[in-house]
């Protein structure tokens, strides 16, 4: 087997390579930085399935007319703290962006705001809105709904999204963040897995026999991933699509099923505002009483550390601004060639 080669190219090359190629399809030059920066600092926080793995994809997607950089959320009705927007398929990394600002604003004048987002396209990676709203001092809770790629525990056939979730919390000078998709692994990250000739750490999915198996590309091949928890996993999965559409008055999963790919997604972006809570002045001492606890766990073996939600990112942050970001070199070489 041919070893995988791997390149590291610095935050600034890389957002300015992106900007260069998203110039190209009518992006204004603040969308294309923002867009720029979004993907990039997703890579810089070692998320590659949603960073500098996911653009070519995105470029694709553009080149198809499947998303239309010129495109703004419209707001459609307003009530108190809750706000519909229509996405109008514009860029989903902009459009998640934008919804978590406006969210935000709402949280800062009412407590609390909640956007319900229709037609809009994949947010990226999700984790971004909630640091972007817990670097700022707010809790966030936020969900999107995706193409059926995953089956209801126990069917053979997908009819679920992964529908991840993410939850945001202030956090000293850095925040809390978990994100999570529906499916044991994201469809990204095995992706991903596959690229590098890696097995999944844990079992993700079932062959096209059924058997259940850490082979990224059999699970791939039968599109039968695993919901988290089993059974709970896929009842989590199901409400987040029925609230999401619901609440946005949006296309559910077996609609976004219909499309050519995975477009016209609903999506929820809900803010706090805790800075007027009682006991708000200790809630980082608080915090680090709840990290000093977990992080006494005892491990299972040495090798095992204890980390709380997006602790890693941090560390990805800080060493990948350090040495550069690494990249498949033939998935950088795709990129330079778009």
């Amino acid at each position: 087997m041919s070893a995988i080669k791997t390149i590291r190219i610095s935050p600034q090359e890389m957002k300015s390579t992106f900007i260069k190629k998203l110039m190209v399809f009518d992006f204004s030059a603040e969308d294309a930085e923002k867009c720029a920066t979004i993907f990039t600092e997703n890579s810089l926080d070692g998320v590659y399935s949603h960073g500098v793995n996911r653009f070519p994809r995105f470029v694709d997607y553009l080149k198809r007319g499947l998303v239309l950089p010129k495109n703004k959320p419209q707001l459609k009705k307003q009530m108190g703290v809750i706000e519909q927007w229509d996405g109008a398929m514009g860029a989903g990394p902009l459009n998640a962006f934008f919804a978590t600002n406006r969210a935000l604003e709402l949280a800062e004048e009412n407590g609390m705001g909640c956007i319900a987002l229709s037609n809009t396209n994949h947010w990226m990676r999700g984790g971004y809105y909630g640091w972007q709203a817990a670097k700022k001092g707010y809790l966030y809770i936020g969900w999107t709904n995706t193409t059926a790629i995953m089956p209801a525990w126990g069917a053979q056939d997908s009819k679920l999204g992964n529908n991840p979730l993410v939850m945001g919390i202030p956090y000293r000078k850095e925040a809390i963040v978990l994100d999570m998709s529906m499916s044991q692994f994201s469809y990204g990250a095995m992706e991903l897995a596959s690229l590098k000739n890696q097995k999944l750490p844990v079992t993700g999915g079932y062959d096209s026999d059924g058997n259940l198996t850490d082979d990224p590309d059999a699970i791939l091949q039968s599109l039968r991933t695993l919901p988290v928890g089993f059974w709970k996993g896929s009842g989590l999965s199901f409400v987040l699509d029925v609230m999401a559409a619901i609440l946005s008055d949006g296309l559910a999963v077996h609609q976004v099923a219909q499309k050519e790919e995975e477009i016209s997604c609903s999506q929820i972006f809900i803010t706090i505002n805790p800075k007027k809570l009682a006991g708000y002045d200790q809630k980082d001492t608080a915090i680090d009483e709840i990290v000093k606890d977990l992080k006494s766990s005892m491990p299972m073996d040495e090798m095992s550390k204890m980390r709380y939600p997006g602790e890693r990112a941090v560390e990805s942050r800080k060493e990948n601004t350090e040495k550069g970001i690494p990249v498949l070199a033939a998935v950088w070489d795709d990129i330079l060639h778009l």
